[in-house]
């Protein structure tokens, strides 16, 4: 190859690269390090009992220090609840105190504002270890209302060794003549 066509071939590469890369730097940033908080969920066999319940959680990383706000929204209190009822995953191997579990009032964040409980409700909590299946009963000292309010049951703890996809599951007893217990939801959790 003569010398001067190599010449022009390698100041032609170099004038497009000055031109792509500013373009092409922004993008390579965003990908690598903003990640979505959000996490995605699939169901397979698609069940019209299911109801998918919103939460929050400060880390998602595996061993690290993380709080749980499970959310009980104004929707998915048809009545006022006298107990609330969690089962954990078998897979969920965490070491969960009753100290450090909490029932209150909360604010649920957005672009604007911050997940944070508002109001500490007065509740017993019980958890229940039996054949590998952890399950966790709330009783609180007045029935939660069915009113505007939102309400989160907030765990701080560590996160789990194993990664993964958590899906704990909700069951109420409804204050009123006939207490009668319902699925109020699940929560699907992700550490990674």
């Amino acid at each position: 190859m003569p010398k001067r066509l190599q010449y022009s071939i390698s100041k032609l590469f170099f004038i497009k690269l000055l031109f792509i890369l500013p373009l092409a730097s922004p993008l390579i940033y965003f990908n690598t390090f903003n990640e979505a908080k959000a996490g995605l969920e699939f169901q397979w066999d698609d069940n019209p009992a299911y109801r998918k319940l919103k939460w929050y959680q400060t880390d998602s990383e595996r061993r690290n220090r993380n709080t749980m706000y499970f959310f009980l929204r104004p929707s998915e209190r048809k009545n006022g609840l006298l107990k609330i009822d969690m089962n954990f995953p078998k897979r969920f191997k965490t070491n969960l105190k009753t100290e450090k579990i909490n029932l209150c009032k909360v604010n649920i964040g957005g672009f604007d504002s911050r997940t944070k409980c508002l109001e500490n409700i007065p509740a017993d909590f019980e958890i229940n270890k039996e054949e590998g299946k952890t399950s966790l009963s709330i009783y609180p000292s007045s029935p939660l209302p069915s009113n505007k309010d939102s309400y989160a049951v907030v765990f701080k703890l560590f996160n789990p060794k194993r990664t993964g996809l958590y899906q704990f599951h909700s069951y109420g007893q409804s204050a009123g003549k006939i207490p009668v217990s319902r699925y109020i939801g699940s929560w699907t959790i992700v550490i990674d």
